[in-house]
């Protein structure tokens, strides 16, 4: 029985295995659409799309940023300046896309600007914290979204959206992880309503990597501590916030910083004739975060508070 079965999961990956490796034709026609190009992902991605000959149309936050990508890349690579918060600049955006593709549409929207502070214990936040991330990761993503469906619908193309593991999993407070659990429903709904138009949705799953968004936490998380009621500050108390720190710097020394994982992931998604629902990148996200996800809410605590600080107050 176990023979058959050995042979049954050796079949299905090397169908797999087959199947991802065909490539869409036509690539060096085909233009693709990415936010947040400044740094981290969205930069990357679109430095290693433009080397491999397709026309892609970044968007950065800064004139700055847009820049200096347009001297690391080809005179085929177009920039524009986004701020996905605003509807003007996102409508704007998507006219200026509107006349880069013509009648062919828009192959490839990528949804990959998001920021991940104000991070700190809920209790340390104020609702306009949360909603400052809540208003690019998720809003911004859907604005975009929308105003750019008819172009991809057009290239009967992809839709490719960065959520998180931390859209799986919660494991700290602030905004980022509510806006990603947010993005993974929205991408499930707009698959589903997609479908028929032959659109593909798919969810990149990051884990932490040295970015320039991560390592904004690092630094935010004393200025939020400091701004902190009094009354908030004798509940936790002084050592808790210094073992917070300190378990976050611990962290990020972790992250990875092979950023190749996650963009590969997305041009994987772009350009594969059958595209995986939902890419979940690096070990940590296979081995603890995903399957982590599936397990009863009790265990799950136990295994995301172990290594948490108590707070001076703690019952």
């Amino acid at each position: 029985m176990w023979f058959y079965l050995a042979v049954l999961l050796g079949l299905y990956f090397l169908r797999r295995w087959y199947r991802e490796r065909q490539t869409v034709e036509n690539l060096t026609e085909k233009y693709v659409f990415i936010t947040g190009c400044d740094s981290g992902f969205g930069n990357l991605l679109a430095r290693q799309l433009d080397a491999q000959g397709l026309r892609v149309l970044a968007a950065c936050l800064t004139q700055k940023g847009a820049e200096q990508l347009e001297k690391s890349t080809s005179e085929r690579l177009r920039t524009t300046i986004l701020d996905v918060t605003s509807t003007e600049s996102v409508e704007a955006a998507t006219e200026w896309v509107k006349g880069c593709v013509g009648s062919k549409g828009l192959w490839g929207l990528v949804n990959n600007a998001g920021i991940a502070t104000p991070a700190a214990p809920n209790e340390w936040l104020t609702k306009d914290d949360f909603a400052k991330v809540i208003n690019v990761n998720l809003l911004g993503l859907i604005d975009v979204t929308l105003h750019m469906l008819p172009l991809v619908k057009k290239a009967r193309g992809r839709v490719v959206n960065v959520s998180s593991v931390l859209g799986r999993v919660a494991t700290g407070g602030g905004g980022y992880s509510p806006s990603k659990f947010g993005v993974e429903a929205f991408s499930d709904s707009l698959r589903r309503e997609l479908c028929p138009f032959g659109v593909h949705v798919s969810v990149i799953e990051p884990s932490g990597f040295k970015t320039a968004i991560f390592n904004s936490v690092i630094e935010d998380v004393p200025k939020i501590w400091s701004r902190a009621p009094s009354d908030i500050k004798e509940s936790y108390g002084q050592k808790y916030f210094e073992k917070y720190l300190q378990l976050n710097l611990a962290l990020h020394r972790l992250y990875s910083s092979n950023v190749y994982m996650v963009t590969d992931c997305m041009e994987h998604a772009l350009k594969s004739c059958h595209p995986r629902t939902r890419y979940s990148v690096s070990w940590d996200a296979q081995l603890f975060y995903v399957p982590s996800s599936y397990l009863p809410s009790k265990l799950q605590d136990a295994l995301v508070t172990y290594f948490l600080p108590k707070p001076a107050q703690a019952v």
